[in-house]
């Protein structure tokens, strides 16, 4: 197999040393901005792993709501400087970035084979919600082309997928399937032969009919406010944490991280300057 970058296969003792150098920037870094003022009373150079996270107060959504009421559009957690504002249910307030890859997507499509070549089908949303804007900034820094499909009149989206010679499709598990059986009602062959997917269930039964088809189907783990969080591959079976985010699993309504293995509550801090 192929790798999309050398972050991919550090060791545990790189990936440790990474986190150390970069965390305590990103954390002084957070507290200049006015949504994370009461940083400055923590040792921040003294937060250097994940484990040393649990020492931090958790930000939640409610209270991200609270404060975009507060400070808009984005709560005083943002470095000011955005190309999209988006909004999700909350509804919560997002920033978007042009900038190569913001969202972190190009490293799941790449390992569903995603690449210069490909048309893509980008099924996600484009308004309001950052979903499809995410997926093009991925597929886009792949150096693959995007057909801005969006969701509905999937006769027009089996016809597009035929007359544009589009390779791989973007969106959520089901919908690849009802315009792949609205082309057949058609008459139509299509030539998609990858599948990215999110926001809902991939069920076995679901991605097997794909593979009867021929196509590859992964799915990710995101949201609209962290991006990309982990995603699948082939190298493993489950899903890969993304390189640009470290994930605590901590006890529902604290910090306190669970015993590994233990079931809880999914804990994300994204290492972006520009959102932190």
């Amino acid at each position: 197999m192929t790798f999309y970058d050398a972050l991919e296969t550090r060791s545990a003792d790189a990936r440790a040393a990474s986190l150390a150098e970069c965390l305590p920037a990103l954390l002084t870094h957070a507290q200049s901005l006015a949504g994370y003022g009461h940083l400055a009373q923590f040792d921040l150079a003294s937060i250097a792993s994940a484990e040393d996270l649990a020492r931090l107060p958790v930000l939640r959504k409610s209270e991200l709501g609270a404060a975009q009421k507060r400070l808009p559009p984005f709560g005083g957690f943002s470095s000011g400087e955005f190309d999209y504002a988006f909004q999700s249910p909350g509804p919560l307030y997002e920033p978007g970035r042009n900038s190569h890859d913001w969202w972190r997507f190009a490293r799941f499509l790449y390992a569903t084979g995603f690449g210069p070549g490909d048309i893509v089908q980008n099924c996600f949303s484009y308004h309001l919600t950052p979903a499809g804007t995410m997926f093009e900034n991925g597929v886009r820094a792949l150096g693959a082309a995007v057909l801005p499909a969006g969701t509905g009149q999937t006769e027009l989206q089996a016809q597009a997928a035929h007359d544009v010679g589009v390779t791989g499709y973007a969106g959520t598990p089901d919908y690849l399937k009802v315009i792949l059986e609205k082309a057949d009602d058609m008459g139509l062959t299509l030539n998609i032969g990858k599948a990215a997917v999110g926001g809902g269930a991939l069920f076995p039964s679901l991605r097997q009919w794909y593979s009867d088809r021929g196509i590859l189907c992964r799915q990710c783990y995101a949201t609209a406010d962290l991006g990309n969080i982990a995603y699948e591959s082939e190298a493993m079976d489950g899903l890969i944490l993304d390189e640009g985010v470290v994930v605590e699993i901590v006890t529902p309504g604290t910090g306190d991280p669970v015993p590994f293995g233990e079931v809880g509550e999914v804990l994300v801090t994204t290492l972006n300057n520009d959102y932190p």
